[in-house]
């Protein structure tokens, strides 16, 4: 039993040491240098383009009958993504963009149903 313990813990060990590496190197490096303002410009977009690319895959692609286009299958996703854009537009605030869509995509999948 003790071998499994030890197991886990140097699994855990590991683990961190491979989530801290990406997030602790850049800031090493980046800390003593000037970061060009077209790098900082470039980097607005991240955010953005990431969350858009994770949405509209969830929305509009079916990955249980081998990524098919699903139209207007997920009208209740579709119209909670419409409520999203115009909060987090509205507001420029993220967080309460999230949580408005989880609420919206949850009462109207229930609205929808019935």
């Amino acid at each position: 039993m003790a071998a499994k313990t030890t197991e886990h813990f140097v699994l855990i060990i590991l683990s961190m040491l491979v989530a801290f590496g990406p997030r602790f190197i850049p800031l090493r490096i980046f800390s003593t240098r000037k970061i060009p303002v077209w790098f900082n410009e470039w980097m607005k977009y991240v955010p953005v383009s990431l969350f858009t690319a994770l949405v509209v895959k969830d929305i509009f692609i079916d990955a249980n009958h081998g990524y098919t286009f699903t139209g207007i299958g997920n009208l209740a996703k579709i119209l909670a993504a419409i409520i999203v854009i115009a909060v987090a537009y509205r507001t420029r605030s993220m967080g309460l963009a999230v949580v408005l869509g989880l609420v919206a995509v949850t009462l109207l999948t229930f609205a929808l149903a019935l």
